[in-house]
């Protein structure tokens, strides 16, 4: 299994990346599928997540409004948009297949089965 993330990059406040996590060796529409960002000295959190239940994603409160998960089944890869970013956004950011994810308990847990190698966000003008 391998999951292949991309998308960071530089970007000034209020602009807006788009991550995608590809993968092979492994179906991602058969799984939950999360995004996770960490910075140095900080714990890993959880950003976002899908389900593979018919519910609505879960989102971070503090990025709630400005990311949107989607998958692209053709394609295999999930995506994360993310809108109006702000200097606390720079991170790494690290794709996940199958995290705890119950959106309708705001709920995202901390481990998964399998990783992305990350992508860097950065956030400044």
């Amino acid at each position: 299994v391998q999951l292949q993330a991309s998308g960071g990059g530089l970007v000034q406040p209020g602009g807006s990346l788009r991550l995608s996590c590809a993968a092979s060796g492994i179906t991602l529409d058969d799984y939950n599928i999360g995004w996770f960002r960490q910075t140095p000295g900080k714990e890993r959190e959880g950003v976002s997540c899908i389900s593979t239940s018919n519910e609505s994603p879960y989102y971070f409160n503090a990025m709630n409004g400005r990311l949107t998960i989607s998958r692209d089944s053709a394609k295999n890869t999930v995506y994360l948009q993310m809108n109006n970013l702000k200097p606390e956004d720079t991170a790494v950011y690290y794709c996940a297949v199958d995290p705890i994810c119950i959106p309708s308990l705001q709920v995202m847990g901390p481990q998964a089965e399998y990783w992305g190698q990350g992508t860097l966000v950065t956030v400044s003008s």
